[in-house]
């Protein structure tokens, strides 16, 4: 099942998904037909600026979401919370799809973008689907954060007209709060003051880590140079034995060195040999808590030579050595 549609200003996901679905909406809430499957989509407004949807449903087929820039520029910040153990594809500007997932308490999808790039999210059947997008203009952002003096990123975010893409981890604490959001009885007659009390938490929780990125002047993204940033991000992870060239991926990327590195490190928060580095040392972890093997094994699997190499890095990214990690 494929959705399309183009982000205009004026555009009602919720309401089009349900034509789109042949399916009733009402008050906000739309019901997945049970030929299709089971769950909902439901949209809470708090004003004419800010709302979310929140998905929670499993479907009968895959279901690939294609949104398609409206030409119009960026008057809209969307901010995609994904927090489901099956894995989901994104691409932009038609590149292939890569998996974003959460693994035991790793990673997990926090998009936060404008709403002029193109991109397809494309979801598996069979599976249950949980997720909540947020969409708020850019004046009301600001207002709500009401930042004295904010860092670049949070300028471009609340500023008009900026095309921009970041990408944030999920923690503990905010996959708690969607946990509580997707438990909460909206048959109370505060459930809607208790959603926004909520999303202004999870509102905190992004931004809060986002204004502690590097304040360096913002490059401009579109459309393609976000599909090849996600393209370069799994070449990456395919091997964390072998640390990434940069020469190779600048190739990969059909973009000079320095534009690769500025790109990346504004998109994913960190340098291209940090982000491999913490990727290699996440992968250690699960590996020596699930994986059954040795702090030797480990070590080896993902590249070090030298044990003591790897213990020492081990133990500053989390604070025990390798083998009283996996003993915990």
């Amino acid at each position: 099942m494929v959705f399309s549609f183009s982000a205009t200003p004026d555009f009602d996901f919720i309401t089009y998904f349900a034509r789109h679905l042949q399916a009733t909406l009402t008050d906000g809430v739309l019901e997945v037909p049970e030929t299709l499957g089971q769950g909902y989509v439901r949209k809470l407004a708090f004003g004419p600026d800010f709302k979310i949807t929140l998905h929670h449903y499993l479907l009968q087929e895959e279901l690939v979401i294609k949104r398609n820039a409206s030409g119009l520029g960026n008057d809209l910040i969307t901010i995609f919370f994904y927090n489901n153990e099956q894995p989901l594809g994104i691409a932009y500007d038609n590149q292939p799809h890569v998996l974003f997932s959460r693994r035991d308490d790793s990673d997990s999808a926090i998009q936060v973008t404008s709403n002029d790039l193109s991109s397809t999210i494309r979801f598996p059947a069979h599976q249950p689907i949980q997720y909540m997008v947020v969409a708020i203009k850019p004046t009301r952002l600001k207002e709500l954060l009401a930042v004295s003096a904010p860092n670049s990123v949070l300028q471009t975010i609340t500023g008009r007209g900026n095309s921009f893409l970041f990408f944030e981890r999920m923690e503990a604490e905010t996959k708690l709060l969607l946990k509580k959001m997707a438990a909460v009885d909206m048959t109370d007659g505060l459930s809607t003051f208790f959603m926004q009390n909520k999303v202004q938490e999870l509102l905190y929780l992004v931004f809060h880590k986002l204004s502690l990125r590097e304040s360096v002047v913002h490059q401009p993204i579109n459309s393609a140079d976000a599909g090849r940033l996600l393209h370069i991000r799994k070449e990456i992870l395919r091997d964390l034995s072998a640390p990434p060239v940069l020469r190779e991926l600048a190739q990969l990327a059909a973009m000079s060195e320095t534009k690769l590195k500025q790109l990346f490190k504004q998109t994913f928060g960190a340098t291209i040999y940090t982000y491999y580095q913490q990727a290699r040392m996440e992968e250690a972890a699960f590996l020596l808590k699930h994986g059954r093997r040795s702090v030797a094994q480990v070590g080896y699997e993902l590249g070090f030579s030298n044990l003591s190499h790897f213990s020492r890095l081990f133990e500053k990214h989390y604070g025990l050595n390798p083998k009283k990690f996996s003993a915990s």
